[in-house]
């Protein structure tokens, strides 16, 4: 398990390229046969892959955790973005089909992840933020994350944005997480853009073809900087930050929260004029 610090928003206004993509840009999460996590120190974020292959993989705690097993103190969202796959959870099995979510709160000991077909696997993204109190395992389908239809051809962000995580869906103690899918033709996602001082954000970008790229713009409104983003990658964006970004083709994208406010629409929207 990679560790990531806090960086300061004055201190991030010096950083190059290079330095930027260390601290906020999460590659190779998705590695077969194996789990990947980066520990965040903004809220205690981390984000993670499981690509179970010919075999399962079990979860299992890590010494910067200094707990017993991986949920003692914390809560799971897990969203398969690969071919069919299942979660066991303390005995119990949940089948996860490409786009299905599932919760699984504090407390749950023993986890393991398997692929239906090793050939064909799935890829379990896994964000873990801290719990306080302990909630039932769930599981969403889309159907269930009650789809809303967003944005415009004419502002090329036509969307259809899936909840999960969240005050009127699952519950949890201060995970939120949720889905964005852009439409063949849309490019752009969070713009005009937000800030919430009140939590931490990460986007995964998924289902992006070969040879296609995302430029994802985060920093503070006057002080915008970029990344540029591959598939299967992760931004990990701080509570001072934007997070915008605009594809080169359509794609999908994993946004998941953990901070003081529980609320989904709790955000200090940015004057588009503002922006440098």
């Amino acid at each position: 398990m990679e560790i990531r610090f806090a960086s300061h928003p004055e201190d991030f206004k010096t950083y190059d390229t290079s330095r930027i993509r260390e601290h906020f840009l999460i590659e190779n999460l998705m590695i077969d046969g194996r789990i990947k996590f980066v520990y965040s120190h903004y809220d205690r974020f981390i984000t993670g892959g499981a690509v179970p292959t010919s075999h399962d993989i079990d979860l299992l705690t890590y010494d910067p955790l200094k707990s017993e097993f991986f949920l003692e103190r914390r809560e799971l969202g897990i969203l398969n973005v690969g071919s069919q796959g299942t979660v066991v959870a303390d005995g119990e099995s949940f089948e996860l089909d490409n786009k299905e979510c599932l919760y699984i709160g504090k407390g749950v000991k023993k986890i393991s992840f398997r692929s239906h077909k090793s050939t064909e696997p799935a890829r379990f993204y896994l964000t873990s933020a801290p719990a306080h109190k302990e909630y039932p395992i769930r599981k969403f389908t889309l159907a269930d994350a009650a789809p809303l239809e967003l944005g415009s051809m004419e502002t090329a962000n036509e969307r259809t944005v899936y909840k999960f995580i969240h005050e009127k869906g699952i519950q949890s103690s201060q995970l939120v997480m949720g889905m964005t899918l852009l439409k063949p033709g849309s490019v752009w996602n969070t713009m005009p853009t937000h800030v919430h001082d009140r939590r931490m954000e990460v986007y995964f970008y998924f289902d992006l073809p070969e040879n296609q790229k995302i430029i994802h713009l985060m920093g503070e409104p006057t002080e915008t900087r970029h990344i540029v983003v591959s598939n299967e990658q992760a931004i990990i964006s701080p509570s001072w930050s934007i997070h915008s970004g605009s594809g080169t083709h359509n794609y999908s994208f994993i946004w998941a929260m953990a901070g003081e406010n529980y609320n989904y629409a709790d955000m200090d929207a940015v004057d588009i004029n503002i922006l440098r």
